[in-house]
């Protein structure tokens, strides 16, 4: 049994809007669907969220994970993550060993003009080495997979990264804009 590991850290700023992005973060769906393509998550509850992921190749296999992860938001913002489920499709074989653990964690830290936005994820996993890799060297297979999945984590850092301020401006715009047009009074013009 073969084990992978990598590790990536996240520090951004935030601009800070009207409304606080705490009450962005509390919604898990929309820090889910910040890492992925929204046509890519279904929402199995309020913090469960089923992702189906693109085609992944590494070395001579091509498979397509779906991963469960459990979402939890605290009352000051801070995100929970953690991976309940993996499946593998398209090397059948792999699914029989394949053991996939997934955390992370994201917490704001308010500054005057901007929220700083501290996390990380740590991404492990355990196979069965086929039999088409066994005569390969250990450390070249342990060196691959862990690029291999560093570069996953890269890719849901630099995506999280360029959506997770576009979609807060947008939302925390939209929330301004309800409040306002909820507590506009009418006016009616006066009779003459």
């Amino acid at each position: 049994m073969l084990k992978f590991h990598a590790s990536q850290d996240l520090t951004m700023n935030v601009p800070n809007q009207v409304v606080p992005i705490e009450h962005y973060l509390r919604q898990p769906q929309r820090l889910v669907e910040a890492v992925t393509d929204r046509t890519q998550v279904e929402q199995l509850s309020l913090s469960d969220f089923r992702l189906k992921l693109r085609p992944l190749n590494f070395m001579m296999f091509s498979f397509k994970p779906t991963v469960d992860l459990q979402v939890l938001a605290q009352a000051d913002g801070t995100i929970h993550l953690r991976s309940l489920a993996c499946e593998i499709h398209g090397v059948e074989y792999l699914q029989k060993s394949f053991k996939f653990n997934l955390t992370g964690n994201l917490s704001p830290e308010s500054r005057e003009t901007a929220t700083l936005l501290k996390g990380r994820a740590d991404l492990t996993v355990q196979v069965e080495l086929p039999p088409a890799l066994l005569l390969t060297p250990k450390s070249i297979l342990e060196t691959a997979g862990n690029t291999f999945l560093n570069g996953v984590l890269l890719t849901m850092k630099h995506r999280l990264e360029r959506q997770l301020v576009r979609d807060y401006q947008a939302w925390a715009k939209a929330m301004q804009v309800s409040a306002n047009t909820s507590t506009m009074i009418p006016i009616t013009n006066p009779v003459s």
